[in-house]
């Protein structure tokens, strides 16, 4: 059960928005690095990364689909 990258995001907020798509429709996903930027403008400094576990990617990519940068 390891935790793979599914998405990288330049905000907090999308990353959020998308975390809790998935957790809807039973996904356990997880955001890193949320709190890294002191500015959410800056985000390409610093992406939040959007993590499933591995066994999940395939049905956490199909649910997101054209959601994802």
């Amino acid at each position: 059960m390891a935790l793979v990258e599914l998405a990288r995001f330049a905000n907090s907020h999308e990353a959020e928005l998308a975390r809790g798509r998935l957790e809807s429709a039973g996904i356990h996903a997880f955001c890193f690095d949320s709190s890294m930027n002191i500015g959410e403008g800056v985000g390409f400094l610093i992406p939040v990364r959007l993590m499933v576990l591995d066994e999940d990617r395939g049905d956490a990519l199909a649910i997101l689909g054209d959601a994802l940068p």
